[in-house]
């Protein structure tokens, strides 16, 4: 019996650009274990993203099994699978993905008020979260009110409110200067050690990648390097 979060077995992706096969991942394994802080890394077309979006249930494999906690995504149904991402995953991304009418509170009480949380609840963990993530006294705020920094800490309590079981980051310091990014890592850093939520990190930046604890080199869509640090 594995203690992995995440499983990922002999999956390949495989896209048609014209009548040309692309492999955009190629018979990849891999293990997360909860708690890890590991990146995905590697050049442009390597399969970072791809990977990324398999794990999320974003997009289905060719070949192969994507497990979550035991769970084959590729046996659920629409609604299942739905809901496993609600339940289950956190995303973060490079360009926030914030509900623009929505304020910073409101964002990060969303998915909870999709899940049903009671209103009490519901208020406790958003004002709890965004105080965690530096955010106290901008709980009104719009995204259009706040800086990109800010904007990706608001993404980042939407992700983590819910407590799930992985928290995917697809290149979350893309758009920010390197205060903040380094800010930022200092925060998910943070959150992964104080609170131990599984971080899955898809980058090139050299800040993440040597922060992260694992990393998964990949190329061609293939595992090139797995190396873990101390």
């Amino acid at each position: 019996m594995t203690s992995a979060i995440l499983q990922l077995d002999a999956v390949t992706k495989t896209y048609l650009q014209g009548k040309v096969e692309v492999h955009a991942v190629d018979g990849l394994s891999l293990e997360i274990a909860r708690g890890e802080f590991a990146a995905l890394c590697g050049p442009s077309g390597s399969g970072k993203t791809t990977v990324l979006n398999l794990i999320g249930g974003l997009d289905v494999p060719t070949k192969g099994r994507v497990l979550l906690e035991g769970r084959d995504l590729s046996s659920l149904g629409r609604s299942a699978l739905s809901s496993l991402r609600r339940d289950r995953i956190g995303f973060v991304f490079q360009a926030y993905n914030l509900i623009p009418v929505m304020t910073a509170y409101e964002n990060a009480e969303f998915v909870l008020k999709l899940q049903g949380v009671p209103e009490r609840e519901c208020r406790e963990r958003v004002m709890t979260i965004l105080e965690e993530v530096g955010l106290q006294g901008l709980e009104q705020r719009r995204p259009d009110e706040m800086s990109g920094g800010q904007q990706q800490r608001v993404a980042i309590a939407r992700a983590i409110v819910t407590h799930p079981a992985i928290v995917l980051a697809d290149e979350p310091t893309a758009n920010v200067d390197s205060a903040t990014a380094e800010a930022l890592l200092d925060l998910m850093e943070q959150l992964n050690q104080v609170e131990k939520v599984t971080f899955l990190f898809s980058t090139h930046d050299p800040r993440v990648m040597k922060r992260a604890r694992r990393l998964i080199r990949l190329r061609d869509g293939q595992l090139e390097k797995d190396e873990v640090r101390v």
